[in-house]
């Protein structure tokens, strides 16, 4: 039997109708239609195997309901010789205050990537951070880097919950990036935390300061051939951070010799 001319208009507004119920959900959920490529390592979370092939392909200027690029940042902001530096792990009640005096001597403010329940033992650490100029970042609720092997309901636990966390350590500062522990992005990962007003944040520069390689080789790798514009990753958590902290005694003034302006991670731009 044929189809007439007005039973294909009636499926072709069945197929609309479809197609618009589709995007409402996905609009609803909070996952996005184009996820960015960045070169970043995203990973599909369990039960969801086709969440890195969502991101293939898909532009890196590809923006969450809240503006924030779904992208992983890791430039610095600015348009010259600027420099992020970024601390992980922490608050720690004698690494942090260690590293917060070295940058205040050098004049550098950067921003910390903190755990939620240390932030929620140590609040008046991070209120210290805070008060110094710095930006707040969240590095989950307990630092789970398998994260990205599990659940979407778990890995927004572990993001919403940590930022809430950090949020109640210090009252009315932003919180204003989201890193996932180890780097185990994923795509659902980046859409939950620019959802939620955080960028998610990578590094272009990584000393391995936490496995303790030794003062030289922490300086070397942090000033030989630095990419443009680059994020810088160290530590003031995880463990014993007196290499860290020397190694930032000598590479925050040879920055400044080298003409580097300390500025934050991108956060809007692209």
């Amino acid at each position: 039997m044929g189809i007439t001319s007005s039973s294909a208009r009636r499926l072709r507004r069945a197929g609309s109708a479809a197609t618009a119920a589709v995007l409402g959900i996905l609009a609803v959920s909070g996952t996005p239609a184009l996820a960015a490529t960045d070169g970043s390592a995203d990973r599909p979370a369990a039960g969801n195997p086709a969440g890195a092939a969502a991101s293939a392909g898909s532009p890196g200027t590809a923006r969450s309901a809240s503006g924030i690029p779904l992208g992983i940042s890791r430039l610095a902001q600015g348009s010259g010789k600027d420099v992020a530096i970024t601390i992980d792990d922490g608050p720690d009640p004698r690494w942090t205050p260690q590293v917060l005096d070295v940058l205040r001597k050098n004049h550098v403010k950067a921003t910390f990537c903190l755990v939620g329940t240390k932030a929620q033992k140590y609040p008046e650490l991070v209120r210290s951070v805070a008060a110094d100029g710095h930006r707040l970042c969240n590095h989950s609720v307990d630092h789970d880097v398998t994260m990205d092997h599990k659940p979407v309901a778990y890995q927004k636990q572990q993001i919403l919950e940590g930022k809430a966390m950090i949020e109640k350590a210090a009252p009315g500062v932003p919180v204003g990036y989201y890193r996932a522990p180890g780097g185990a992005f994923t795509p659902d990962s980046r859409a939950i935390a620019a959802a939620s007003g955080m960028r998610p944040l990578g590094w272009s520069v990584d000393p391995k300061d936490w496995s303790r390689p030794g003062l030289p080789a922490i300086i070397s790798a942090v000033e030989d051939k630095l990419p443009q514009r680059p994020t810088v990753l160290f530590h003031d958590g995880g463990g014993d951070r007196s290499e860290t902290v020397a190694a930032l005694k000598q590479y925050l003034p040879w920055l400044t010799a080298q003409g580097y302006h300390f500025s934050f991670p991108a956060r809007t731009a692209p």
